[in-house]
């Protein structure tokens, strides 16, 4: 899939000589500093103890430890990301903590929480908050915009994977990048990722982020995710990363009969919509929890 040389992750444009999709079968105001990248972060560990290891993922390896927190169990092994030195503050245990507290939380999906332990959440944000990096709160990541708390991605994802084919996404769409965190995660759990961001500095951040860690399987694009991906759609799952007041129809259109849509919806009081396509012409919507998201807006900046 990969010619020899080939940057990560790869922009949709690298992608229009691809043959089309395989169907899953049917179910029984300025421009601000970027903040400091992955890049700069994992050659600052490096040169801090001595440069005397590197290491780049995926590798394999068991992703959920000895967890003794009821409800936690021990998911089967996904490529564990790591670029070349972790911050000497953040250890395995702290990652592992914050799966057990998803877990004391509701989250029962092993494989989203295998997911989320495997990613290193503080190579995506500033060195200066590495020591919250996995403390449940957003964080910010320049521009007005944050990464989302663990457990609104971990429950996102769970919802849109509670399908009718038992888990399976075979393409999924993420309406605002970011800084690449959560498109990382989604990356485990899908055969394909393409996401939109509509900031500019940040789709280049998100770029910069994720292409130590070598993942093969998502495709940024720069663009106003309002619009979404009609060349490439459907989608068997979509999650919006900002709230409007309602979902765009656009979005709604690309997604695959059967698929699942996750979305904060509203202004000052937003709540998580779950929209699930039943038909050509039917949408069922369910309201799931309170959330707080950064508004969802148009165009490009």
């Amino acid at each position: 899939m990969n010619k020899e040389g080939k940057r990560f992750p790869l922009s949709l444009a690298e992608l229009s000589d691809r043959g089309s999709r395989k169907t899953p079968a049917e179910p029984a105001g300025g421009r601000a500093r970027t903040p400091q990248t992955a890049t700069r972060n994992a050659a600052g560990n490096h040169a801090s103890d001595g440069g005397e290891r590197s290491q780049r993922g995926p590798v394999t390896g068991p992703v959920l430890g000895n967890a003794g927190t009821a409800g936690v169990k021990r998911a089967s092994p996904v490529p564990v990301f790591q670029a070349d030195r972790q911050a000497p503050v953040v250890s395995d245990g702290i990652r592992r903590a914050m799966v057990e507290r998803l877990a004391q939380q509701g989250i029962r999906d092993t494989k989203v929480l295998a997911a989320m332990q495997a990613v290193p959440r503080h190579l995506f944000i500033e060195p200066a908050l590495v020591s919250q990096a996995y403390i449940d709160a957003s964080l910010p990541i320049g521009h007005h915009q944050t990464i989302s708390q663990p457990y609104i991605v971990a429950r996102m994802i769970e919802v849109m994977r509670d399908n009718g084919w038992g888990g399976k996404l075979d393409r999924v769409l993420e309406i605002g990048t970011g800084c690449g965190y959560q498109a990382a995660v989604l990356s485990l759990l899908a055969t394909e990722v393409y996401s939109i961001e509509r900031i500019r500095p940040l789709h280049e951040l998100a770029k910069t982020n994720l292409r130590p860690l070598r993942i093969a399987n998502i495709r940024l694009q720069f663009g106003d995710g309002m619009l979404g991906l009609a060349q490439v759609a459907p989608f068997d799952g979509i999650i919006l990363a900002a709230a409007g007041l309602e979902v765009p129809t656009a979005l709604l259109e690309q997604l695959r009969i059967g698929g699942r849509l996750v979305a904060p919806v509203g202004g000052r009081h937003q709540v998580l919509q779950l929209i699930e396509r039943k038909s050509k012409f039917d949408w069922s919507t369910a309201t799931l929890e309170d959330c707080h998201f950064v508004p969802l807006r148009p165009g490009t900046a």
